[in-house]
């Protein structure tokens, strides 16, 4: 009869004839499936390793105490363990798949290494220094180190200004870091690192997209203010030094009327 229905027996189905392309779609599921699980293990862990180098860098000081240093070793313990529970994620062509998930990670973990090694040495940590603190089969990339050290402009800024404020004077190395950083203050350090950023050339790169291109021009305006305000700050102090009571603290409103972004206080 014209328009009727027929229920089709099970028993008649051949799954194989009715959709013969089944199997490679249940492929592509499972597929997607392993995606979306690897990726979220990757941003859980991406964001572990930012809270416990955030935590890194509000604990750090110069000198730093012994009990301070035993809490520290204890995050970069667990830090280290969170990138190895994803090394088998990051493997082959993955690495460069979930690369914006681990990026932030990175950058904070770099950002927290490179703050406690200029504490202990005044010196700048290498990308091979670097990611010789990063476990085996998690690639620690060149962008990722470079946009963690315009981080650690921001931590050196909140170091000095607090010095500055505190102390009344500006950090400055001692004899025990060795004899050819004597008198190199943290001012002098941060206006080389800004020389060579402001000299940083990424229009040559390898790839026409990278973190790097996307965000150096955000990174070196933020990075010349912090330099900026630790340059007001020893002005400041020295010019008018002895008129500021103890605890005193620059205002940085001037350089923001003038157009300036406000950045991070110190």
């Amino acid at each position: 009869m014209a328009g009727q229905k027929h229920a089709l027996d099970e028993e008649d189905m051949d799954t194989s004839t009715i959709s013969p392309f089944m199997s490679m779609f249940e492929d592509f599921r499972n597929e997607l499936d392993e995606h979306q699980d690897r990726r979220e293990r990757i941003v859980k862990a991406s964001r572990d390793i930012t809270a416990l180098s955030k935590k890194i860098v509000r604990h750090l000081q110069q000198p730093i105490p012994p009990d301070i240093s035993k809490e520290i070793t204890s995050r970069y313990d667990s830090i280290k363990d969170l990138f190895t529970s994803i090394a088998p994620d990051l493997q082959g062509i993955n690495s460069w798949r979930y690369q914006k998930q681990i990026s932030g990670g990175c950058q904070e973990f770099v950002e927290a290494i490179s703050f406690h090694h200029y504490l202990e040495t005044q010196t700048l940590i290498t990308h091979a220094e670097a990611q010789a603190l990063v476990p085996d089969g998690v690639e620690l990339t060149a962008d990722d180190y470079v946009l963690g050290l315009f981080d650690l402009t921001g931590e050196l800024m909140r170091f000095a200004i607090t010095n500055i404020a505190t102390n009344g004077t500006v950090p400055r190395g001692s004899a025990t870091v060795g004899e050819e950083n004597e008198g190199r203050d943290i001012l002098m350090d941060l206006r080389a690192v800004r020389t060579s950023f402001e000299t940083l050339d990424t229009s040559m790169g390898p790839s026409d997209y990278s973190y790097l291109k996307k965000d150096i021009q955000k990174k070196v305006e933020v990075m010349r203010q912090s330099v900026g305000k630790v340059e007001y700050a020893a002005y400041g102090m020295i010019i008018r030094g002895r008129e500021r009571p103890k605890g005193w603290v620059p205002e940085v409103s001037e350089g923001q009327e003038r157009g300036r972004e406000p950045v991070e206080s110190y």
